[in-house]
C-alpha cells in the first residue's frame, strides 16, 4: 500500500507541454480504483509546481554565489550560524505593518504622578546624558584606528565600495518601511563576525518605527545571548528612550518591539533594564512603560531572581523601586540570598535624610507581603528601625501589621498558631458517643 499511495503522490514524468506521457495513460485506468478516496494533482498544475521551484532554486543559488563574491572583505566573515529559535521568525516578509490608527500608548497606564516625579527627581543624576548608542561607539573605534578622521562627524568603516552601497540602500529602505518583506542582505547581518559595523552603516537612528520590530524580530531570532543585548542597548533601547522623550508616549511598534525582546530574558536584563537603572536618568514615564512590559509577560523564575538580585545592588535611582515593586509582585519562590538582599537594599536607607518616593514604600510593603516568613528575626528588627525613620502615614502601618503577624525563616506554621492558642485546644481530638443519639420526633399515622 504504501508504495502504490507513492506512485499516486508522484505521478509517471511528462513531457513538457503538460501533456501525460504514454506510459502513465496506460496506467491511468488501473489507477482509478483507489482514487476515490484520495484525488491527484493533475499533471499542469504539477508542472507549474516544478518550474516554480526550479526558479526559487535557481534564485536562492544565484543570491549564494551574489554573496560569496563579496566575502572578500573581512566584514563578510560569517561567524557562526543563524540559531532560529522564534517560530514567528517563519513570517517575517509577510508582515502588515503595524496601523498608526492603533494605541500609541502601548496598552500602559498613561497617567504619572506628578508628584511622584518631582520626588524622584532628587535620585536622578542632574546631567541626564544622552543614551549611548550603536553609532558611538562604532565612530569611536573608527577615531582610535585612524586619527585622520577624528574631524569627520560620522566616519566610515573601510568596507568595499559595494558592499556600502548596499547596506546605505538598506539603510534607505529601512527609514521608509512600513510593512512587506525585509531585505535579503540585512538578514545576513545576525550571521557576519563584524556584524555591528555593517549595522552601524544602515544607520539604526533612521529606521520606521515597524522597521525597529522587524529588526528585533531578527536579532533576537538569529542572534545568541550576548549578541542579542548589544543589540537591545545600542541600537533598541536608545530609539524607545528617544520616542518617550519626544512624544510623552511609546509608539505601538516600538512597544511590540520591547515586548518581543523579552523572549529573550537574560538580554533584555542585560540589554534593556538594567542599563537603563544604571544611567539614574530613568524617568517615572520610562519606568512604566518598560515595566508594563514585565508586568505581561511571563519570564522565567531564575532570570527574575538574578533581576532582583541585581537591581538591589546597584546604586539606587528612584524608579529602581518601581522595577523591584514589579518583580516581586510576580511571586516566585525566591533563594534566601536574593531575599537577605532585598532586605539590605532597604535598610540601607535607614540614614537617608531625603523623602523616598511613595513607590519605595510600596515596593517594601509588596516585598514584606510576599516574603515575611522568609525573613530572618533580626532582618525584621532592622526594618522596624527603618521604618522608624522613614515613614508613610498609610503605607507604613501596613508593613509593620505584617512583620507583627508573620514567623520567622525556619520556623513552622503551627509554631505561630500556638502563640494565640494553646496547643491542647488546637489538637484535641474530638470525642463521640454512638449510643448517645437524640431523640427524632415521628409523625402520628
Amino acid at each position: 500500500m504504501a508504495k502504490r499511495k507513492e506512485r499516486q503522490v508522484n505521478p509517471e514524468p511528462f513531457d513538457p507541454d503538460g501533456n501525460e506521457s504514454i506510459q502513465s495513460k496506460s496506467r491511468s485506468k488501473a489507477a482509478k480504483h483507489h482514487q476515490k478516496g484520495e484525488k491527484l494533482i493533475s499533471s499542469r498544475i504539477s508542472s507549474k509546481i516544478m518550474k516554480e521551484a526550479m526558479l526559487q532554486q535557481k534564485e536562492i543559488q544565484e543570491e549564494a554565489e551574489a554573496f560569496q563574491g563579496n566575502a572578500n572583505s573581512a566584514f563578510f566573515q560569517v561567524e557562526e550560524p543563524p540559531n532560529v529559535e522564534d517560530d514567528d521568525d517563519d513570517d517575517i516578509d509577510e508582515f502588515a505593518g503595524f496601523s498608526e490608527t492603533q494605541s500609541q500608548f502601548g496598552g500602559y497606564d498613561e497617567e504619572i504622578n506628578e508628584e511622584d516625579e518631582r520626588v524622584m527627581e532628587a535620585f536622578l543624576l542632574k546631567d541626564q546624558g544622552r543614551q549611548r548608542t550603536l553609532a558611538d561607539l562604532i565612530v569611536e573605534r573608527i577615531k582610535e584606528k585612524d586619527a585622520a578622521v577624528a574631524s569627520e562627524v560620522r566616519p566610515v568603516p573601510k568596507l568595499d565600495k559595494s558592499i556600502l552601497d548596499i547596506y546605505k540602500g538598506v539603510g534607505i529602505h529601512l527609514s521608509k518601511y512600513t510593512a512587506g518583506k525585509i531585505p535579503k542582505p540585512f538578514k545576513h547581518i545576525p550571521a557576519m563576525k563584524h556584524w555591528e559595523e555593517i549595522l552601524y552603516v544602515t544607520q539604526p537612528e533612521n529606521w520606521s518605527p515597524n522597521a525597529i520590530y522587524q529588526a528585533t524580530r531578527i536579532f533576537s531570532s538569529n542572534l545568541g545571548v550576548k549578541k542579542a543585548e548589544r543589540f537591545y542597548k545600542l541600537v533598541l533601547l536608545p530609539r524607545v528612550r528617544e520616542d518617550i522623550r519626544k512624544n510623552k508616549r511609546l509608539h505601538f511598534a516600538l512597544y511590540q518591539s520591547l515586548k518581543k525582546s523579552l523572549y529573550k530574558p537574560a538580554a533584555f536584563f542585560k540589554g534593556i533594564l538594567f542599563p537603563l537603572c544604571e544611567s539614574r536618568t530613568c524617568t517615572l514615564r520610562e519606568a512604566v512603560v518598560i515595566g508594563s512590559i514585565i508586568q505581561k509577560v511571563s519570564i522565567p523564575p531564575l532570570h527574575s531572581s538574578v533581576a532582583l538580585l541585581k537591581l538591589a545592588e546597584m546604586e539606587y535611582c528612584g524608579t529602581t523601586s518601581y522595577f523591584i515593586k514589579l518583580l516581586v509582585e510576580k511571586k516566585y519562590a525566591l533563594p534566601y540570598r536574593v531575599v537577605d538582599a532585598v532586605v539590605s537594599h532597604f535598610t540601607r536607607f535607614v540614614e537617608e535624610t531625603r523623602i523616598m518616593p511613595v513607590i519605595w514604600h510600596q515596593s517594601l510593603l509588596a516585598f514584606v507581603q510576599r516574603y515575611k516568613n522568609e525573613l530572618r528575626k533580626e532582618e525584621k528588627d532592622n526594618l522596624r528601625d527603618l521604618l522608624d525613620k522613614q515613614k508613610h502615614r498609610l503605607v507604613t502601618p501596613e508593613i509593620i501589621r505584617e512583620l507583627n503577624h508573620s514567623r520567622n525563616r525556619g520556623e513552622k506554621e503551627d509554631d505561630l498558631m500556638s502563640i494565640s492558642s494553646p496547643i491542647s485546644f488546637i489538637n484535641k481530638p474530638i470525642e463521640e458517643d454512638r449510643f448517645d443519639i437524640p431523640e427524632v420526633p415521628m409523625e402520628e399515622d
